[in-house]
């Protein structure tokens, strides 16, 4: 199975905040997410799939 990730480790993972990943989450511009009962998990694999979409090769282009 799969490694599950809670709110904390997948912020730690992405090198994120807390808050940002709590405030993505809400907007809908985050990685995607389970919920199980009122508990917030994140797939690595969701995670890895987030950074490749926002890989960029430069700073200077629109996304």
């Amino acid at each position: 199975m799969e490694n599950l990730l809670n709110v904390e480790a997948a912020a730690r993972y992405l090198a994120i905040s807390i808050a940002w990943l709590n405030k993505a989450r809400s907007h809908g511009s985050g990685p995607r997410f389970s919920k199980i009962g009122s508990r917030v998990v994140y797939r690595r694999s969701d995670l890895d799939e987030f950074l490749e979409r926002h890989a960029r090769t430069s700073t200077s282009g629109a996304e």
